[in-house]
């Protein structure tokens, strides 16, 4: 099997200091903790270089080392902070577009609906066939 170039990742600048500064936070948080790399990178089942990646803002390591990292330093908390206050979210909700809805489910416990035939043979729901 031949060796297949993995493809770039392409980050544009913005994302990419983005990234930084979250890097650098957790840098500082570890140092804040007085915790050595390789104990944080132990605790968060990563390996040294992988931290080192994330405290450098690589954009190639997954969410869930960056997930794992905050873990380790009891920052994992934070991950709820993420996207939870949505403004350009809210303010397309407000002006109200069209948003597509779906039906309401049927509760499913919900007893079976009689045909006009059933109703008027006069049935009953337990089932004694007598009706009014």
């Amino acid at each position: 099997m031949a060796y297949v170039m993995p493809k770039p990742i392409i980050v544009i600048p913005s994302l990419q200091r983005r990234l930084k500064e979250l890097g650098e936070n957790v840098h500082l948080a570890r140092l804040r903790r007085r915790l050595p790399a390789t104990r944080v990178a132990e605790r968060a089942g990563l390996s040294r270089q992988t931290l080192s990646a994330i405290e450098h803002g690589d954009p190639s390591v997954t969410i869930g080392a960056y997930a794992s990292v905050l873990l380790a330093l009891g920052l994992d908390a934070d991950l709820s902070l993420v996207a939870s206050d949505d403004v350009l979210g809210r303010k397309l909700q407000d002006a109200d577009l069209t948003v597509r809805k779906r039906a309401p489910r049927r509760p499913k416990s919900a007893p079976p609906v009689l045909g006009p035939a059933q109703s008027r043979m006069g049935n009953t729901a337990d089932g004694s066939g007598e009706g009014e």
